[in-house]
C-alpha cells in the first residue's frame, strides 16, 4: 500500500525524531539533562486532582459527552477570560472546549481553508502551522519575525503583497519560541491587517500566564472577533500538559465552522478531566504567584548557563522558555545542540526548527527542576 501524496509534504515533527535520540544515549547510560521540551514537570493543584478523582464516580462520567464540551466547562471559561483579560464572550455560542490547542490547528484549518489557499505564517514560529497548512492542501507563506523588529511583523511590507489568496493568518503572542511580547497597539494593528484583507487572524495565547505581568488576549481588541480567532489552552498554565485541555474562543459563525469539523472527529472529552479543568480555571492569584515564583528561579539559573555559553538573551521575555542568540564565532544552531549533546550531555533545542529566522538561536526550557540546571552549569 502506498500512503498519501500529503504526507510528502510534511516530516516527523523534529522533537518526535530527536527524543529517540536523546532516549538511546540516556539508555546507554548517559546522564542526559533534557531542556529541549517545554513540558510542565510541576503537577497540578492537589484540588484539581482531588476533583478528577471524585469526579470518576459521578452517574455518566464514562459515557460519551458533548462534543461542545459541559457547559459548565464552557462558563468557566468564559469567567475566566472575563477575569483575566476583561474580555466579554458567550460561553454558549462563543467557546470551543478542544483536546488540547494543537487539534485546534488542525480543526481551524480544514474548518477555514480550500486546497490552494495561502496562509500567513511567522517565522520563526510553532512547526504545527506550517505542517498542518501543508496537509490540507493550503500554501504557506512565511512572514519574518525578526529581533530588531521585537519579533512583530512589518505588517505595512506584508500589505505590498497580493494577499488576495491569503485566507488565514497565525501570530502567538506571548510568542513562541522567543517570549516576546505584543502591546495592546501592536495587536491592533494586527486586527486592523487582518480587516483590511479580510483575512482571518487566529492568535495561539498559552503563554499569558508564564512570568508574564501583564497577560492580554487579542479578543479585547475593539472589533476583534469581527475576524479573530483566539486558542488557548491549559497545559502551561496549570501543568496539564498531558490533560489534553484547550480551547478556541470567536463568534458563534467562526465556532460552529469548526464544530463541524470537531464532531466528526472525536467523540467529546473525558467528563473527570473537564470537571478537573473547571476547578484549575477558578484558581487565585496563589496560583499563579506559585508558579512564577518556581519559573524565575529557575530563569535566573538558566541565565548563568546560557552566559557560561556566550549567548545573549532578553530579560524581559515571557513563557517558560530561554530564548537565545549564539556567539558571532558559533556553529550554526543544530551543529552546536549536537555538539553539547554528546559532550556536555545537556539536549537544548535549536532555533531552525521553528523556521529560517531560528538560525543563530537556541532555545532552553524552563521545564527542569533547579538542581539539573545547577548542574548543568557545573558540566560547563
Amino acid at each position: 500500500m502506498t500512503t498519501a501524496d500529503r504526507l510528502e509534504s510534511v516530516q516527523e515533527y523534529y522533537f518526535s525524531k530527536k527524543l529517540r535520540e536523546v532516549r538511546s544515549l540516556m539508555e546507554q547510560g548517559r546522564p542526559i539533562i533534557n531542556m529541549g521540551i517545554g513540558s510542565p514537570d510541576l503537577a497540578p493543584s492537589p484540588e484539581v486532582l482531588k476533583t478528577l478523582t471524585t469526579a470518576i464516580a459521578d452517574t455518566g462520567a464514562h459515557q460519551y459527552q458533548s462534543y461542545q464540551g459541559l457547559p459548565e466547562l464552557r462558563r468557566a471559561i468564559a469567567d475566566f477570560y472575563q477575569r483575566k483579560f476583561d474580555v466579554s464572550v458567550d460561553a454558549t455560542h462563543e467557546i470551543l472546549p478542544l483536546m488540547g490547542s494543537k487539534e485546534g490547528i488542525m480543526h481551524i484549518s480544514m474548518a477555514f481553508l480550500n486546497q490552494g489557499d495561502q496562509v500567513l505564517l511567522p517565522n520563526p514560529g510553532y512547526p504545527t502551522y506550517g505542517a498542518v497548512t501543508k496537509l490540507v492542501g493550503a500554501e504557506p507563506i512565511y512572514y519574518d519575525l525578526k529581533a530588531e523588529n521585537d519579533w512583530f511583523p512589518d505588517l505595512e511590507e506584508l500589505s505590498k503583497m497580493d494577499l488576495s489568496r491569503v485566507k488565514l493568518m497565525w501570530a502567538s503572542y506571548p510568542h513562541m519560541p522567543t517570549g516576546a511580547t505584543a502591546s495592546i497597539s501592536q495587536l491592533k494593528t494586527l486586527v486592523d491587517f487582518a480587516k483590511r484583507h479580510q483575512i482571518l487572524l487566529v492568535n495561539d495565547n498559552p503563554y499569558s500566564f508564564v512570568l508574564s505581568k501583564n497577560p492580554t488576549s487579542i479578543l479585547s481588541i475593539d472589533g476583534a472577533m469581527e475576524c479573530t480567532l483566539e486558542l488557548n489552552s491549559l497545559s502551561k498554565t496549570f501543568n496539564m500538559a498531558g490533560w489534553r485541555v484547550g480551547m478556541v474562543l470567536g463568534n458563534s459563525a467562526f465556532i460552529n465552522a469548526i464544530l463541524k469539523v470537531k464532531s466528526n472527529m472525536d467523540s467529546g472529552m473525558f467528563y473527570g478531566i473537564q470537571k478537573g479543568a473547571v476547578v484549575a480555571l477558578q484558581s487565585g492569584a496563589e496560583w499563579f504567584d506559585a508558579l512564577d515564583e518556581v519559573y524565575n528561579k529557575r530563569r535566573e539559573l538558566m541565565f548563568q548557563l546560557v552566559e557560561k555559553l556566550g549567548c545573549e538573551y532578553d530579560k524581559n521575555a515571557v513563557g517558560m522558555f530561554v530564548w537565545s542568540k549564539l556567539p558571532k564565532n558559533a556553529l550554526p544552531s543544530e551543529a552546536f545542540i549536537d555538539q553539547v549533546l554528546h559532550k556536555k550531555d545537556i539536549f537544548i533545542a535549536p532555533g531552525t526548527i521553528f523556521g529560517s529566522n531560528g538560525e543563530g538561536y537556541i532555545r532552553f526550557s524552563l521545564c527542569v527542576k533547579e538542581e539539573k540546571i545547577k548542574e548543568a552549569i557545573e558540566r560547563f
